[in-house]
Protein backbone atom coordinates (compact mmCIF):
# COMPACT_ATOMS: atom_id res chain seq x y z
CA UNK A 1 0.00 0.00 0.00
CA UNK A 2 2.91 2.60 0.70
CA UNK A 3 4.60 1.88 -2.77
CA UNK A 4 1.23 2.59 -4.49
CA UNK A 5 0.96 6.01 -2.28
CA UNK A 6 4.18 6.24 -3.08
CA UNK A 7 3.92 6.28 -6.80
CA UNK A 8 0.59 7.87 -6.52
CA UNK A 9 2.04 10.82 -4.97
CA UNK A 10 5.37 11.14 -7.41
CA UNK A 11 3.47 11.16 -10.83
CA UNK A 12 1.20 13.37 -9.78
CA UNK A 13 4.42 15.80 -9.18
CA UNK A 14 5.90 14.55 -12.53
CA UNK A 15 2.13 15.37 -14.67
CA UNK A 16 2.27 18.88 -12.63
CA UNK A 17 5.43 20.17 -13.99
CA UNK A 18 4.22 19.11 -17.53
CA UNK A 19 2.55 22.60 -17.47
CA UNK A 20 5.99 24.19 -18.36
CA UNK A 21 6.82 21.75 -21.11
CA UNK A 22 3.81 22.99 -23.03
CA UNK A 23 5.79 25.49 -25.37
CA UNK A 24 8.83 23.60 -25.39
CA UNK A 25 10.17 21.37 -27.91
CA UNK A 26 9.57 18.10 -26.02
CA UNK A 27 5.94 18.64 -26.43
CA UNK A 28 4.94 16.12 -29.39
CA UNK A 29 2.01 18.48 -30.38
CA UNK A 30 4.90 21.60 -31.14
CA UNK A 31 6.92 19.64 -33.51
CA UNK A 32 5.26 20.38 -36.80
CA UNK A 33 4.44 24.03 -36.69
CA UNK A 34 1.46 24.58 -33.96
CA UNK A 35 0.50 27.48 -37.03
CA UNK A 36 -1.66 30.15 -35.69
CA UNK A 37 -5.06 31.18 -36.91
CA UNK A 38 -5.21 34.03 -39.48
CA UNK A 39 -8.74 35.46 -40.94
CA UNK A 40 -9.24 34.90 -44.42
CA UNK A 41 -9.54 37.67 -46.72
CA UNK A 42 -13.35 37.75 -48.56
CA UNK A 43 -13.21 38.56 -52.22
CA UNK A 44 -15.49 41.32 -53.04
CA UNK A 45 -18.95 39.83 -54.19
CA UNK A 46 -18.09 36.37 -52.24
CA UNK A 47 -20.09 35.95 -48.93
CA UNK A 48 -19.76 33.72 -46.60
CA UNK A 49 -21.41 30.53 -46.91
CA UNK A 50 -22.89 29.96 -43.46
CA UNK A 51 -24.72 33.03 -43.50
CA UNK A 52 -28.20 32.60 -45.53
CA UNK A 53 -28.41 34.97 -48.13
CA UNK A 54 -31.90 36.03 -46.99
CA UNK A 55 -32.45 36.86 -43.47
CA UNK A 56 -36.24 37.24 -43.65
CA UNK A 57 -38.21 34.33 -42.07
CA UNK A 58 -40.98 32.76 -44.97
CA UNK A 59 -44.03 31.94 -43.16
CA UNK A 60 -46.11 28.96 -44.67
CA UNK A 61 -48.81 29.93 -47.32
CA UNK A 62 -51.56 29.38 -45.44
CA UNK A 63 -54.00 28.66 -48.52
CA UNK A 64 -53.14 25.00 -48.83
CA UNK A 65 -55.44 22.77 -50.20
CA UNK A 66 -56.36 20.47 -47.95
CA UNK A 67 -56.82 16.76 -49.44
CA UNK A 68 -58.92 15.19 -47.36
CA UNK A 69 -62.42 12.94 -48.04
CA UNK A 70 -65.23 12.39 -45.70
CA UNK A 71 -65.08 9.28 -43.41
CA UNK A 72 -67.27 6.64 -44.18
CA UNK A 73 -69.24 5.98 -40.96
CA UNK A 74 -69.58 8.11 -38.03
CA UNK A 75 -69.77 5.81 -34.75
CA UNK A 76 -69.46 8.34 -32.20
CA UNK A 77 -69.97 12.27 -30.63
CA UNK A 78 -69.23 13.04 -27.18
CA UNK A 79 -69.03 16.77 -26.15
CA UNK A 80 -66.92 17.25 -23.00
CA UNK A 81 -66.94 20.31 -21.52
CA UNK A 82 -64.67 22.77 -20.17
CA UNK A 83 -63.67 25.76 -18.04
CA UNK A 84 -64.07 28.19 -21.64
CA UNK A 85 -65.99 25.77 -24.05
CA UNK A 86 -66.29 22.46 -24.74
CA UNK A 87 -64.19 19.25 -26.81
CA UNK A 88 -66.03 17.59 -29.86
CA UNK A 89 -64.80 14.19 -29.93
CA UNK A 90 -65.97 12.65 -32.80
CA UNK A 91 -64.92 8.80 -33.68
CA UNK A 92 -65.58 7.13 -36.96
CA UNK A 93 -64.64 4.23 -39.18
CA UNK A 94 -62.59 4.96 -42.62
CA UNK A 95 -63.27 2.70 -45.83
CA UNK A 96 -59.26 1.62 -45.87
CA UNK A 97 -56.58 1.50 -43.18
CA UNK A 98 -54.13 4.01 -43.10
CA UNK A 99 -56.22 7.17 -42.62
CA UNK A 100 -54.39 9.97 -41.87
CA UNK A 101 -54.44 13.84 -40.94
CA UNK A 102 -57.79 13.49 -39.67
CA UNK A 103 -59.91 16.91 -39.37
CA UNK A 104 -63.09 18.05 -37.84
CA UNK A 105 -64.32 20.46 -41.15
CA UNK A 106 -67.01 22.94 -40.97
CA UNK A 107 -68.24 24.75 -44.22
CA UNK A 108 -69.74 27.96 -42.16
CA UNK A 109 -66.59 28.60 -40.12
CA UNK A 110 -67.75 27.33 -37.07
CA UNK A 111 -70.63 29.19 -36.41
CA UNK A 112 -73.96 27.87 -36.14
CA UNK A 113 -76.53 28.24 -38.14
CA UNK A 114 -80.24 27.82 -36.77
CA UNK A 115 -78.87 26.22 -33.39
CA UNK A 116 -77.24 23.81 -35.21
CA UNK A 117 -73.58 23.73 -35.17
CA UNK A 118 -72.15 21.24 -38.23
CA UNK A 119 -69.16 19.76 -38.92
CA UNK A 120 -68.35 17.05 -41.40
CA UNK A 121 -65.37 14.26 -40.24
CA UNK A 122 -62.82 14.40 -43.21
CA UNK A 123 -59.37 12.52 -43.42
CA UNK A 124 -56.75 12.04 -46.36
CA UNK A 125 -57.78 8.28 -46.96
CA UNK A 126 -54.79 6.21 -49.12
CA UNK A 127 -56.46 3.81 -51.85
CA UNK A 128 -53.57 1.50 -52.24
CA UNK A 129 -54.27 -0.37 -48.26
CA UNK A 130 -56.38 -3.36 -47.40
CA UNK A 131 -59.51 -2.68 -45.78
CA UNK A 132 -58.84 -4.60 -42.48
CA UNK A 133 -61.29 -4.66 -39.62
CA UNK A 134 -63.16 -1.79 -38.15
CA UNK A 135 -60.96 -1.50 -35.22
CA UNK A 136 -57.94 -1.03 -37.40
CA UNK A 137 -59.64 1.84 -39.52
CA UNK A 138 -61.03 3.84 -36.43
CA UNK A 139 -59.90 7.38 -36.65
CA UNK A 140 -60.62 9.83 -33.91
CA UNK A 141 -60.83 13.61 -34.53
CA UNK A 142 -61.42 16.88 -31.85
CA UNK A 143 -62.42 20.52 -31.87
CA UNK A 144 -62.58 22.83 -29.30
CA UNK A 145 -65.54 24.92 -29.43
CA UNK A 146 -66.45 28.54 -27.03
CA UNK A 147 -68.91 29.21 -24.61
CA UNK A 148 -70.08 31.91 -27.35
CA UNK A 149 -70.63 29.56 -30.03
CA UNK A 150 -72.08 26.79 -27.48
CA UNK A 151 -74.67 29.75 -26.33
CA UNK A 152 -76.13 30.22 -29.53
CA UNK A 153 -75.89 25.81 -30.60
CA UNK A 154 -77.88 23.68 -28.81
CA UNK A 155 -77.10 20.78 -31.52
CA UNK A 156 -73.80 19.58 -32.90
CA UNK A 157 -74.26 17.72 -36.03
CA UNK A 158 -71.30 15.51 -37.03
CA UNK A 159 -71.26 14.30 -41.18
CA UNK A 160 -69.39 11.24 -42.50
CA UNK A 161 -70.01 10.00 -46.04
CA UNK A 162 -72.82 7.29 -45.01
CA UNK A 163 -74.01 8.49 -41.88
CA UNK A 164 -74.78 11.06 -39.71
CA UNK A 165 -74.72 11.30 -35.70
CA UNK A 166 -75.66 14.36 -33.37
CA UNK A 167 -75.57 15.41 -29.99
CA UNK A 168 -77.13 17.51 -28.03
CA UNK A 169 -75.80 19.85 -24.82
Amino acid sequence: MRTFVTVLVISSMVLSGCARLRDSRLNPGNWFGGGSPQPVAAEPGQANPLIPRETRIRRRDRREIYTGTPVDQITGVSIEPTTAGAIIRVTGVSLQQGAYDVRLISDTNGEPVNGVLTLRLMAVQPRDTPQGNPRQRSVQAGRFVSNNDLAIASTIRVIGARNERSARR
